[in-house]
């Protein structure tokens, strides 16, 4: 039975649910009060499958105007739920402390994120002679394989996630949350933040036609595309066209360059806006995973499926929009199977005798030159041209360092809980100056590591500043580009593998460090390790 309203529900509090297990369950309960006078909070204390089931039941009888998760469960939920997720994210203070705390605890530490390494506490540890071990994962298999490695390596205590906690304790060492009070209730008040204009929204919208409601989007909600060079100003005038039909697109552009915006841009401004988006990483999928994660299953489809099935993730952005991200790392074999799909519109599950008609907007993004592997063979391209009818291309930020103003005034005021620093026109020159190889992600980690150092300090953000937080700025920063210019051409995304003449030298210049390596080359993690299996390179 449907729940019972008030005649004006926008007179009622923000209701926002906590999505959370183990030792981050504890931290929500122990902030939550704090935010009791000015929302409705619901805690759910399940991961990944139960939780969405849960969430999706309570959805059909109560109204949720935000989730609150983190890590790998929040990224989980975060494609697949209609609300708005908001993850919680540990800043460099907090990752510090930690560590601070699992020093104390034993000799040998080591930190494990989800997803990515943090780019910051390398040059951190590297800067003050650090011997801390760092490690990433994706799937639970990945952080229990990750703890199981550092156990065996003789790592005493881990930071990282409550489940990477968890398998630490589990393992005989001694785990150490990630996040603390201060991330949980920053993650609160965006929170509310969003909750409060999406409610504003629903009050200027009523009455009104219901295609105008299908068009709206909360403000503060709608990814931002920062700059006024002509380039991002014609990118956000084909987003806005673009958003007007139903045709497939196709987003171009080196790692960094906002392409997971444009697709959101894209969602936000159309006619699905309020239907899912539901996000894919092409590059991130176990080709054994591929039909199951995609399609979905049945009851009793395999050996472990779970009681009832599962809904795929193509299925879950029915009356949405389905990214398909890093769609040139989709493997030949699985491309042909997503192909089948897309031109059917229609979804058969693992198990499943009847197929299930879907309705998705289909937006593809990726760092390669998709043109040049159908040439190779890599990439069908029958696919390519299913996907290729619109076409969004990214400018790199080296060719727009007059948006970089803007953008690290934009990046500061996220990173700043009150009025945000400015930047003195010194480490202004230095960053435009810079040739930004990681891009606009780059930039906001280098902005990030200055503001964290200058905050400690009590000193400004300047360029000495910058200086010794990002020495990549002044010296690395030329040597990079010259490697990446040599197989990628004109410092643009890399269009084939590298020598091994010239992996080892990126990986010497980097340190070792994948990520940056990765971003200079303007490839993915996952196209980096391919390539450096196929060299030889350990």
């Amino acid at each position: 039975m449907p729940e019972t309203r008030s005649a004006d529900p926008s007179q009622s509090r923000p209701a926002i649910w906590t999505v959370s297990v183990t030792r981050l369950a504890r931290l929500f309960s122990e902030v939550s009060p704090e935010f009791d006078a000015q929302a409705s909070i619901q805690s759910i204390n399940l991961g990944f499958e139960e939780a969405l089931e849960a969430i999706h039941l309570k959805l059909q009888h109560e109204r949720c105007d935000a989730v609150i998760a983190a890590g790998s469960n929040g990224a989980y939920l975060k494609s697949r739920l209609p609300v708005p997720v908001v993850l919680v994210r540990p800043t460099g203070f907090e990752l510090m402390a930690a560590l601070a705390r699992a020093k104390r605890m034993a000799r040998r530490v080591a930190v494990v994120t989800y997803q990515h390494e943090y780019e910051a506490f390398n040059a951190f540890a590297s800067s003050f002679g650090l011997e801390i071990e760092q490690r990433s994962f994706v799937t639970s298999e990945d952080a229990r394989d990750a703890v199981s490695e550092l156990a065996a390596a003789g790592v005493g205590a881990i930071v990282g996630t409550g489940m990477v906690a968890d398998y630490a304790d589990a393992a005989g060492l001694r785990g150490v949350l990630l996040y603390s009070a201060a991330s949980a209730r920053a993650a609160f008040e965006t929170a509310l933040d969003i909750s409060s204009a999406g409610r504003t929204l629903g009050r200027r919208l009523a009455g009104r036609p219901a295609e105008v409601h299908g068009r709206a989007r909360p403000p503060g909600r709608q990814p931002l595309l920062v700059g006024e060079s002509a380039a991002i100003k014609a990118v956000r005038a084909q987003i806005n066209q673009y958003a007007a039909t139903h045709a497939c697109v196709l987003i171009t552009g080196e790692t960094g360059t906002g392409k997971e915006l444009v697709a959101r841009g894209l969602h936000l401004a159309s006619a699905r806006a309020q239907r899912p988006l539901v996000a894919v990483n092409c590059g991130a999928l176990a080709e054994s995973l591929f039909e199951a994660e995609l399609f979905g299953y049945e009851e009793g489809a395999f050996t472990g499926a779970r009681r009832g099935g599962r809904v795929g993730l193509i299925e879950s952005a029915h009356g949405g929009t389905l990214f398909l991200d890093e769609i040139g790392d989709l493997p030949l074999a699985m491309q042909s199977r997503l192909l089948r799909v897309l031109e059917g519109r229609e979804v058969l599950r693992v198990g499943a005798n009847r197929p299930v008609e879907v309705d998705v907007r289909v937006v593809a993004a990726t760092h390669r030159d998709l043109a040049a592997m159908v040439e190779a063979g890599e990439f069908r391209a029958d696919l390519y041209f299913r996907l290729n009818v619109l076409r969004v291309s990214l400018p790199p930020l080296r060719d727009r360092l007059g948006d970089v103003a803007p953008l690290a005034a934009h990046l500061l005021s996220q990173l700043a809980a009150g009025a945000a620093p400015r930047l003195g026109g010194g480490a202004l020159k230095l960053l435009q100056a810079y040739r930004w190889p990681g891009n606009v992600r780059e930039l906001r980690n280098v902005l990030e590591r200055g503001f964290h150092l200058s905050s400690a300090v009590g000193a400004p953000l300047d360029a000495d500043c910058l200086r010794n937080c990002a020495p990549e700025l002044v010296a690395a920063g030329a040597s990079l580009s010259a490697v990446v210019a040599t197989p990628g051409g004109a410092g643009g995304a890399q269009s084939g593998p590298p020598s091994l003449e010239e992996l080892r030298a990126l990986l010497q210049q980097t340190r070792g460090h994948r990520g940056r390596a990765a971003a200079a080359l303007g490839v993915s993690r996952s196209t980096l390790w391919r390539w450096m299996q196929q060299a030889g390179v350990s």
